[in-house]
């Protein structure tokens, strides 16, 4: 088990330093220059020099790499167009990503798993032609038409609030204004006193149950997530239903699941110690390759509903030349990336033993 690991690390590392080095070459491959476009139209040449001069950018290039390589692992990605900590404002936009990308996975994993299994023990059924005509319309709708009909239907004079009499679902951001005011006041207070409570992380739902422990700003985060998450699930959804049922409706024709049943086991055993547990390297490999979509920025589900994460935070990097945003953008995601398929090399050794002697080919 241990070689594989290392095995596994060891393929990962060269990996990460092409990574390193593209997103690196990336602030010289975009149109402009990096130190005219942050100083804005009126600087002198003086100026433009002292910030090179600072920034390293007057040295050869392998030097601005190994410096660059030094800052990267001390979580320092430069400064933006607008004079601004880059890593600063990954703090607050990664969580907020993770958050939404986070309970999207899980309504799709939870859905599509179990829609999956369903079709799979019933195929050319009625529930398994409904269901695969349900992911053929997730797979082939713009997740921006979606977007915009959930926001039709949940807003607060929406067809479902009329109907159902309720008041509807937030629309955008990620706290009321309300909630927000009494967030900034709290953490305002927490920087003044000695005995402090816990750090605030940006992830909302965390800080409002453990940091603030204040109920009202936990349920006003989880309304602010359900159309979001709801809305960039359905891809996700559809995908890992189809590929779940292909996995399940393999392993229940192979021989053993026939033994299973002669010798007398119960249905919900043979279904989820045997074929379910075979059928889970597709399953992980398929929600993990899915998580890391999302993670990567689901830009047009955050433009939407005005969600404040890497996807909204790279469109605008790029509407603005923002040249180290973008970079340090690019390079989180690609680092996800490589930790999730790396996870989820790891997660083979342990869902089938036979990969840790044969190794995965």
């Amino acid at each position: 088990m241990l070689s594989y690991i290392i095995k596994r690390i060891a393929i990962a590392v060269p990996l990460l330093l092409v990574i390193l080095l593209s997103s690196f070459l990336l602030l010289y491959a975009l149109p402009g220059d990096a130190v005219s476009t942050r100083l804005g139209k009126n600087y002198t040449q003086a100026q433009a020099d002292q910030i090179r001069k600072q920034e390293g950018l007057d040295k050869p290039l392998y030097v601005q790499f190994a410096r660059y390589i030094a800052q990267t692992c001390r979580g320092d990605f430069g400064i933006n167009i607008h004079n601004q900590p880059v890593s600063a404002q990954l703090k607050k936009r990664l969580p907020a990503t993770i958050e939404l990308a986070g309970l999207a996975i899980l309504i799709a994993t939870l859905v599509g798993v179990t829609g999956g299994i369903i079709s799979a023990l019933k195929p050319r059924g009625w529930t398994d032609m409904g269901t695969l005509s349900l992911t053929l319309a997730g797979v082939s709708m713009p997740i921006f038409f979606l977007a915009l009909l959930a926001q039709k239907a949940f807003k607060t004079t929406g067809w479902i609030p009329n109907l159902l009499g309720t008041q509807g679902l937030p629309l955008g951001g990620r706290l009321s204004n309300a909630i927000t005011t009494a967030n900034d006041k709290l953490q305002l207070q927490a920087t003044l006193i000695d005995n402090a409570p816990l750090p605030i992380t940006h992830f909302h739902l965390y800080d409002a149950l453990f940091v603030f422990q204040d109920f009202p700003m936990l349920l006003d985060a989880i309304n602010h997530l359900i159309l979001p998450a709801t809305v960039l699930a359905t891809v996700p959804t559809a995908i890992i239903l189809r590929i779940t049922r292909t996995a399940m409706g393999q392993q229940l024709s192979q021989d053993y699941i026939r033994t299973a049943k002669a010798k007398g086991l119960k249905n919900r055993t043979i279904l989820t110690k045997h074929a379910l547990r075979n059928a889970l390297i597709p399953i992980i490999t398929t929600i993990g390759t899915q998580l890391g979509y999302l993670l990567g920025g689901a830009v047009l589900t955050e433009t939407i509903f005005s969600w404040p994460g890497m996807g909204t935070y790279i469109v605008q990097a790029i509407l603005n030349s923002d040249s180290r945003a973008l970079q340090a953008s690019v390079l989180i995601i690609a680092v996800g990336f490589i930790t999730l398929n790396l996870l989820i090399d790891l997660s083979y050794a342990i869902l089938d033993p036979r990969i840790k002697t044969q190794g995965l080919q």
